[in-house]
């Protein structure tokens, strides 16, 4: 299984608030790993290792080699809880993967084109409505992102997100932008729909609608 971070902890067996405070100070991160089938397991992460590694965007969407002295388990970030006020984490949550299990993760979306869309040229604005989308595949099948190209957009297009066969993704959060005109706010709609594989089109035969906000309407 290709892993692209190696993230070292150690068991911790004290739990509660007090503990946490005492791993905090110590310059530690409080962890939890569960899933695969196996009881969860309270770890503790170094803290300025970690904080180097949530700097790059691949570290919450792909599959990280966590070592406990010689023991090896692969495993995704699915939470991490930071300080409100400081460059702080707080806890963060880990999960087994297994092989031949899907695992569910959200990964980024990258956009290009948005320069080149005739959209853009006469005057319109590309909206990004999503910057990630949550799929469900086998670990081998995992994609680091997923690009949407928008460089043939209009005025009004939408945008909607295709599947690859091996990538399951949630029909409801599919939708990743749409252009606008000028200064007008009012939200395009359109249906949101499952593409044929390796397509990102446009919802050309229900174009978005746009009305002026009659007098006395709420802003």
């Amino acid at each position: 299984m290709k892993t692209a971070f190696e993230l070292n902890a150690e068991f911790r067996d004290a739990e509660g608030k007090g503990a946490s405070r005492r791993l905090r100070r110590a310059n530690k991160v409080p962890a939890i790993l569960y899933g695969g089938h196996r009881e969860p397991r309270a770890l503790a992460l170094d803290h300025t290792r970690l904080l180097l590694m949530l700097e790059n965007e691949r570290f919450y969407s792909t599959i990280i080699n966590l070592k406990v002295g010689d023991v090896s388990q692969a495993a995704v970030l699915k939470d991490v809880q930071r300080h409100p006020a400081r460059n702080a984490v707080l806890h963060v949550d880990l999960q087994r993967v297994l092989e031949n299990e899907a695992i569910r993760i959200a990964i980024p979306l990258h956009f290009k084109g948005d320069g080149a869309a005739p959209g853009v040229k006469a005057g319109g604005v590309v909206s990004h409505l999503r910057n990630e989308v949550e799929v469900s595949c086998l670990p081998k099948d995992l994609p680091e992102f997923l690009e949407v190209d928008v460089s043939a957009m209009n005025i009004n297009d939408l945008l909607h997100l295709s599947a690859d066969p091996n990538v399951n993704i949630e029909t409801t959060k599919a939708l990743t932008c749409d252009v606008r005109a000028g200064r007008r706010s009012s939200p395009a709609t359109s249906r949101v729909t499952n593409l044929p594989h390796g397509h990102v089109a446009r919802d050309q035969d229900h174009p978005a609608e746009r009305t002026a906000p009659g007098p006395g309407a709420a802003a």
